[in-house]
């Protein structure tokens, strides 16, 4: 087995060595992008340096849909670390608020007030829309922007509150790349891992992990993991758009980042067929990197 250590406040941490991308693993993931209707975007990579375990059309932009909600968690963590009690200031809800996909918000009451973190856990965990409008309004486009860039996510963009239906037909989307929402999940998992700060520090990376740990809908990523695998994933979907992300194993021996996103993909069962094999043979090749 190849192994590299990490030395840190807590003792050693035990990482493993990068795997070489397989060109089985690249041909399967070609041939699941052509029988699919649609497009798929593909990026995956353990937390060794070195080239990803696979990566296809990783740099193109795709709809986000509710995964670019895991960078509105970063942002209010990042600005605890300067500003802190960010994450126990208050938020009013206004019963105007409310929009569709609203499970946890639509018991709030007018006037009812809502702790930052309070809305965070239901935005990752159940996907509310509502918990995140009103987290978008609390920290502004421009800021979760910024803190993208600085994740590195250079072909990301927040451009709408969600449901935002005058923005939608202007085609005002919120967009983002597979390479881009990996590499946010590998700063927090390698913040996580290394007790280092990275986008934020490894308190909070690892605080963001356990509220993932905690998501609903594992119809996508974990549905084709074995039994048991840990996975802190967030889902995306609307209109023609089916996206999952995930750290699978963290806290484990052996985790990777595997980002899958889709577009035109209006064959819903055949989104989640091509998601479940990519996820199958992705798997596969990270577990033969750690023999």
């Amino acid at each position: 087995m190849k192994r590299v250590w990490f030395l840190t406040a807590s003792g050693a941490v035990l990482l493993w060595a990068p795997a070489v991308a397989s060109s089985s693993v690249a041909s399967r993931v070609r041939a699941i992008a052509r029988e699919m209707p649609g497009r798929i975007g593909v990026y995956a990579r353990t937390l060794a340096p070195g080239p990803p375990l696979v990566e296809y059309d990783a740099a193109e932009h795709f709809p986000t849909a509710s995964i670019i909600k895991v960078l509105i968690m970063t942002t209010a963590y990042a600005i605890e670390e300067v500003k802190p009690g960010t994450l126990s200031a208050k938020i009013t809800f206004r019963g105007g608020d409310l929009i569709g996909g609203s499970d946890f918000m639509v018991a709030a009451s007018d006037g009812e007030r809502f702790t930052v973190r309070e809305l965070i856990v239901p935005m990752i965990q159940v996907s509310d829309n509502t918990a995140a409008n009103l987290l978008i309004g609390h920290f502004g486009v421009s800021t979760i922007n910024a803190v993208g860039r600085r994740a590195g996510m250079e072909r990301t963009r927040l451009a709408r509150e969600f449901m935002d239906f005058a923005a939608i037909a202007h085609h005002n989307d919120n967009v983002s790349t597979p390479a881009d929402m990996a590499r946010l999940l590998y700063l927090i998992e390698r913040g996580a891992r290394e007790s280092i700060a990275t986008i934020v520090t490894a308190r909070h990376c690892r605080e963001m992990i356990a509220i993932m740990l905690g998501q609903t809908d594992r119809d996508g990523i974990p549905a084709a993991l074995p039994p048991g695998t840990s996975v802190a994933n967030k889902t995306g979907e609307v209109e023609g758009t089916l996206n999952d992300i995930a750290i699978v194993e963290p806290f484990g021996d052996s985790p990777f980042i595997l980002a899958i996103m889709t577009a035109d993909a209006h064959d819903y069962s055949a989104a989640y067929a091509a998601i479940h094999d990519v996820t199958r043979a992705t798997y596969a090749v990270a577990a033969r990197s750690y023999e």
